[in-house]
Protein backbone atom coordinates (compact mmCIF):
# COMPACT_ATOMS: atom_id res chain seq x y z
CA UNK A 1 0.00 0.00 0.00
CA UNK A 2 1.09 3.46 -0.45
CA UNK A 3 2.00 5.49 2.29
CA UNK A 4 -1.48 7.91 1.87
CA UNK A 5 -4.09 6.37 4.09
CA UNK A 6 -7.80 6.89 3.22
CA UNK A 7 -10.02 9.10 5.33
CA UNK A 8 -12.01 6.60 8.05
CA UNK A 9 -15.57 6.02 7.05
CA UNK A 10 -18.63 7.90 9.31
CA UNK A 11 -19.41 4.94 12.23
CA UNK A 12 -22.55 4.56 14.14
CA UNK A 13 -22.61 3.19 17.79
CA UNK A 14 -25.97 2.25 19.19
CA UNK A 15 -26.25 4.37 22.90
CA UNK A 16 -25.82 1.29 24.85
CA UNK A 17 -23.01 -0.24 22.70
CA UNK A 18 -21.13 3.51 23.33
CA UNK A 19 -21.14 3.35 26.48
CA UNK A 20 -19.87 -0.38 27.45
CA UNK A 21 -17.14 0.16 25.12
CA UNK A 22 -16.53 3.80 26.45
CA UNK A 23 -16.43 1.71 29.59
CA UNK A 24 -13.93 -1.23 27.97
CA UNK A 25 -11.73 0.98 26.28
CA UNK A 26 -10.96 3.18 29.32
CA UNK A 27 -10.29 0.07 32.01
CA UNK A 28 -8.48 -1.91 28.91
CA UNK A 29 -6.05 1.19 28.50
CA UNK A 30 -3.04 0.26 30.86
CA UNK A 31 -3.14 -4.07 29.90
CA UNK A 32 -3.84 -3.29 26.18
CA UNK A 33 -2.92 0.20 25.16
CA UNK A 34 -2.96 0.29 21.36
CA UNK A 35 -6.02 -1.56 20.86
CA UNK A 36 -7.63 0.23 23.66
CA UNK A 37 -6.14 3.20 22.66
CA UNK A 38 -7.92 2.55 18.95
CA UNK A 39 -11.21 1.45 20.24
CA UNK A 40 -11.17 4.69 22.42
CA UNK A 41 -10.64 7.23 19.31
CA UNK A 42 -13.03 5.02 17.26
CA UNK A 43 -16.03 5.33 19.87
CA UNK A 44 -14.78 9.02 19.81
CA UNK A 45 -15.31 9.36 16.42
CA UNK A 46 -18.98 8.11 16.50
CA UNK A 47 -22.25 9.13 15.59
CA UNK A 48 -24.39 7.56 18.23
CA UNK A 49 -28.10 6.35 16.95
CA UNK A 50 -31.05 7.42 18.58
CA UNK A 51 -32.44 4.26 21.04
CA UNK A 52 -34.95 2.24 19.68
CA UNK A 53 -33.40 3.37 16.13
CA UNK A 54 -33.50 0.16 13.96
CA UNK A 55 -29.85 -0.16 12.60
CA UNK A 56 -30.14 -2.76 9.76
CA UNK A 57 -26.72 -3.52 7.99
CA UNK A 58 -24.93 -2.37 11.15
CA UNK A 59 -22.25 -3.81 13.30
CA UNK A 60 -22.95 -3.73 16.56
CA UNK A 61 -22.05 -5.93 19.79
CA UNK A 62 -23.19 -9.58 18.96
CA UNK A 63 -23.85 -9.17 15.01
CA UNK A 64 -22.58 -11.65 12.80
CA UNK A 65 -20.30 -10.17 10.25
CA UNK A 66 -19.41 -11.48 6.90
CA UNK A 67 -15.98 -8.76 6.07
CA UNK A 68 -13.54 -9.59 3.15
CA UNK A 69 -9.26 -8.46 3.69
CA UNK A 70 -8.93 -6.22 1.16
CA UNK A 71 -5.31 -6.83 0.82
CA UNK A 72 -5.54 -11.35 0.66
CA UNK A 73 -9.53 -11.09 -0.50
CA UNK A 74 -9.76 -13.74 1.98
CA UNK A 75 -13.27 -13.44 3.33
CA UNK A 76 -14.33 -14.31 7.14
CA UNK A 77 -17.32 -14.97 9.17
CA UNK A 78 -17.39 -13.81 12.76
CA UNK A 79 -19.53 -12.72 15.49
CA UNK A 80 -18.46 -9.50 17.40
CA UNK A 81 -17.91 -10.04 21.04
CA UNK A 82 -16.82 -9.10 24.10
CA UNK A 83 -13.43 -10.05 25.30
CA UNK A 84 -14.96 -12.51 27.96
CA UNK A 85 -16.38 -13.90 25.05
CA UNK A 86 -14.14 -13.98 22.39
CA UNK A 87 -13.37 -17.56 20.74
CA UNK A 88 -11.56 -17.65 17.50
CA UNK A 89 -12.26 -21.07 17.14
CA UNK A 90 -15.88 -20.67 17.17
CA UNK A 91 -15.38 -17.38 15.06
CA UNK A 92 -16.04 -15.36 18.30
CA UNK A 93 -13.90 -11.73 17.64
CA UNK A 94 -13.26 -9.14 20.28
CA UNK A 95 -14.20 -5.63 19.88
CA UNK A 96 -10.50 -5.61 21.91
CA UNK A 97 -8.83 -6.89 18.75
CA UNK A 98 -7.37 -4.80 15.55
CA UNK A 99 -10.25 -6.44 13.86
CA UNK A 100 -12.38 -5.96 16.39
CA UNK A 101 -12.31 -2.65 17.04
CA UNK A 102 -12.04 -2.11 13.57
CA UNK A 103 -15.36 -3.53 12.72
CA UNK A 104 -17.71 -2.18 15.35
CA UNK A 105 -20.20 0.60 13.94
CA UNK A 106 -19.23 0.55 10.23
CA UNK A 107 -22.33 -0.67 7.87
CA UNK A 108 -22.46 -2.63 4.93
CA UNK A 109 -20.02 -1.71 1.93
CA UNK A 110 -18.27 0.36 3.94
CA UNK A 111 -14.24 -0.16 4.28
CA UNK A 112 -11.87 1.06 6.92
CA UNK A 113 -8.10 1.20 6.41
CA UNK A 114 -6.32 0.43 10.15
CA UNK A 115 -2.34 0.05 11.67
CA UNK A 116 -1.78 -3.82 12.94
CA UNK A 117 0.20 -4.37 16.27
CA UNK A 118 3.27 -4.99 13.93
CA UNK A 119 2.81 -1.94 12.52
CA UNK A 120 1.81 -3.26 9.33
CA UNK A 121 -2.03 -1.79 7.59
CA UNK A 122 -4.93 -3.73 6.37
CA UNK A 123 -8.39 -3.01 5.30
CA UNK A 124 -11.15 -4.36 5.53
CA UNK A 125 -14.73 -4.43 4.36
CA UNK A 126 -18.09 -5.64 5.52
CA UNK A 127 -20.23 -7.61 3.35
CA UNK A 128 -22.73 -8.52 5.16
CA UNK A 129 -24.30 -8.14 8.74
CA UNK A 130 -26.49 -10.49 10.68
CA UNK A 131 -28.59 -9.25 13.52
CA UNK A 132 -27.18 -9.80 16.95
CA UNK A 133 -27.23 -13.02 18.51
CA UNK A 134 -29.28 -13.17 21.84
Amino acid sequence: MTSVRKELPPITLTGIDFDRLDRLATAAAERFPRTAGFLAREIARANIAPSGFTLRGLVTMGSVVEYRDDVTGRVRTVTLVYPDQADMAAGKVSVLSPVGAALVGLSVNQSIEFQTPADGWRSLTVLRVGAAEA
